[in-house]
């Protein structure tokens, strides 16, 4: 069984390199201001990219396009790039890395630069692996970064400088923008975005709140209803004792909460499933077992999308176990209650329409005997699930277009 599984599941990951993605509608500009439509390959990405890939029509082949050549790009409604030389201050946010400096230190880059608000006052980000640095732009004015920067002031005692304070002071006056409003605003992108939404609005002119376009909501419920194939081998030491018990196909139930991560076109996912499972059988010998318990899975799932509304998926998963009312006994009436740490979980599926689902999921063994010194067991399950999605709060685009390409 679990080589079978095995197999399976080298046969979903060969699946990757030949899975369908979705392009979706976009352009780009280029540096004698030529605007080309386009379809772009959308990785939602978490980072600010250098360069991107798009298609003229769905049938023409891959291009790619790099900061050299397009000076802005964007998702129909969704996002947008624009390229920019701009000073940035790489410095190091990192406790353990700090310095005395308070003072950025300045580097000159190109860099693609994701707009956040456009408007009469624009605010632009940049994200690279432990760096987030914000941008903005007042009247078609140089783009210039909101200073922040962390330093030492002691051995024991840190610094920061807030300089973006007065840089917005300065630069974005307006009659229902007070000093409260901006002294004790935070270096973070939903209280910097609040901030330019406001001053847009004070100025009466109208503004493009990206953030917003692109904001999708990350968790959906499902309710998961299946059936364990399960076997259980008990040992004893002393006796050297080696008891099976006949496998049995039982009822599970759970209620799956998957919280997806914001970029890379959620395929990535937090999973937690609360699940009831029992298992009752007797050995050719003298034992009988009465096993029910609530599992916890906590894990790690990744979907690879074969077109618009079908996706495979595969979870990794630690399973903690919470046993109710279980005994193991024998026919002199010893009785033996069971209890158990963890094990953990593999399995793969399919879900169509981001509302049905299958699994199947192989579990590692599990001493459901772990308290008893002499005693040891291993209890195994194949489960086949099926999901129903009745909570789900992934927004879709309407200007999606499928074409084939590697995920």
């Amino acid at each position: 069984m679990k080589n079978q599984f095995l197999i399976l599941l080298l046969i979903v990951l060969s699946m990757q390199a030949h899975s369908q993605i979705v392009y979706e509608n976009g352009y780009f500009i280029n540096d004698n201001n030529e605007k080309t439509e386009c379809i772009i390959k959308n990785i939602d990405w978490q980072f600010n990219p250098s360069e991107f890939e798009y298609k003229l029509s769905e049938t023409s082949e891959t291009q790619t396009a790099s900061i050299r050549f397009a000076k802005e790009f964007g998702i129909t409604n969704v996002s947008k790039y624009v390229r920019a030389k701009v000073n940035i201050d790489r410095s190091n946010e990192d406790i353990a890395k700090l310095n005395s400096n308070r003072n950025p230190e300045f580097k000159e880059e190109m860099l693609f630069l994701k707009v956040l608000i456009e408007g009469n006052a624009s605010l632009f980000i940049y994200e690279e692996r432990e760096l987030r640095r914000f941008f903005y732009q007042s009247n078609n004015s140089e783009i210039n970064q909101l200073i922040f920067k962390s330093f030492l002031i002691t051995d024991k005692q840190i610094g920061y400088n807030n300089q973006f304070r007065q840089q917005l002071h300065n630069d974005l006056k307006c009659e229902t923008i007070s000093i409260n409003d901006i002294k004790n605003l935070p270096y973070y992108k939903k209280e910097l975005i609040r901030f330019f939404i406001d001053y847009n609005k004070c100025l009466k002119t109208g503004y493009v709140n990206f953030d917003e376009k692109a904001r999708r909501k990350f968790v959906n419920l499902t309710i998961r209803p299946g059936a364990n194939y399960s076997s259980l081998v008990i040992k004893n030491s002393l006796s050297s004792s080696h008891t099976d018990f006949e496998p049995k196909l039982s009822f599970r139930l759970g209620m799956e909460m998957e919280l997806l991560m914001p970029f890379n076109k959620n395929k990535w996912a937090f999973i937690i499933e609360p699940t009831y499972q029992s298992f009752k059988s007797q050995s050719n010998t003298t034992y009988s077992v009465n096993y029910k318990s609530v599992e916890l899975p906590l894990g790690i799932r990744h979907y690879f999308y074969l077109n618009e509304k079908s996706k495979v998926f595969l979870n990794s998963s630690i399973v903690i176990d919470f046993i109710t009312n279980s005994t193991l006994k024998n026919r002199s009436f010893e009785i033996l209650e069971l209890r158990s740490f963890y094990n953990y979980a593999i399995g793969f599926g399919f879900k169509y329409n981001d509302r049905f689902s299958i699994e199947l999921r192989y579990l590692t063994k599990r001493n459901i005997l772990s308290n008893h010194t002499y005693w040891a067991s291993e209890y195994k399950t194949m489960s086949f699930i099926m999901g129903y999605s009745f909570l789900r709060t992934t927004a879709s685009k309407k200007n999606k277009r499928s074409a084939v390409s590697g995920n």
